[in-house]
């Protein structure tokens, strides 16, 4: 009897499992039942909405680099992400031809033990170049099998620069075939040209020592003010940033909304001039 009810327990478990293996691989050409949600952010697509925005043209994919670190007193550890998360849907919709991979929050941020840069302060979450190299590879490589003809590297942090760019070396080394061809965008990371821009248009920082500027908080504020701690700023007396006002609230977003369209601008054009040279 025992023998027996081994017998049928393995029966159904194989029997189990060969119906979950059947539930989770569809058929790869299955039409899409519903209208497709309209985004760039893969992470918010179904994989039918993937699969026919390529086929649609999307060719390209940008993976953005962010980070978690100390940011100052007032702005959160996720600030690159947050910036990312406003950058990456502009570039991509001005692009059109393009999808957003979900942004990178882990990056090489200092030494762990004995904690260096910003691993000296809580919340900072850092990799070793080795790591980060690794796991931005397998990103690539996994669009690579998906069919993208170009996989984008855009970093918004210094210590994100040197990796994105051994990684599009290593791969576009690996594979000459032609199918898909890695770009790291430097120029994207070019917060003194923001600042050139903005004195041109009247405002002129003067550095308090923060890790924060008037840019990026105003991009910041476009995505969600609370990331900045503008209410309790407010509050405080510290609604500002070397010496330029944070209210009111809706200028500064509107500001950020331009400063946004500016980098996303100087962002498409160094895209399309890398695939157009075979960079």
């Amino acid at each position: 009897m025992a023998r027996f009810l081994s017998f049928v327990l393995v029966v159904f478990v194989a029997g189990f499992l060969s119906a979950q293996s059947t539930v989770m691989t569809p058929d790869p050409k299955a039409p899409r039942p519903i209208d497709a949600l309209d985004s760039v952010w893969i992470e918010e697509l179904t994989w039918m909405e993937v699969r026919d925005a390529m086929k649609a043209g999307k060719n390209i994919v940008i993976i953005p680099t962010g980070g978690v670190e100390q940011n100052g007193p007032y702005l959160a550890t996720g600030k690159h992400d947050y910036v990312l998360k406003a950058m990456g849907e502009a570039i991509a919709r001005k692009l059109g031809n393009a999808l957003v991979a979900p942004i990178v929050p882990f990056v090489p941020e200092g030494d762990i033990d004995p904690p260096t840069g910003h691993m000296k302060y809580p919340g900072s979450i850092s990799l070793t170049e080795d790591t980060y190299e690794r796991l931005l590879i397998d990103i690539c490589s996994s669009f690579r099998t998906h069919g993208f003809a170009h996989v984008v590297m855009i970093g918004d942090s210094g210590g994100n620069q040197k990796g994105m760019k051994a990684v599009a070396e290593k791969l576009n080394a690996k594979w000459s075939d032609g199918k898909t061809r890695f770009h790291f965008i430097p120029e994207f990371y070019d917060y003194g040209a923001v600042a050139k821009w903005l004195k041109e248009q009247g405002i002129d920082q003067k550095p308090e020592g923060h890790h924060d500027d008037f840019a990026i908080t105003a991009i910041m504020m476009t995505v969600d003010p609370t990331t900045v701690r503008f209410k309790q700023r407010v509050a405080a007396k510290k609604a500002s940033i070397n010496g330029v006002p944070l209210e009111p609230a809706d200028k500064t977003i509107e500001w950020g909304k331009k400063i946004v369209d500016f980098r996303a601008d100087a962002t498409v054009k160094a895209i399309q001039k890398a695939i157009k040279d075979g960079k």
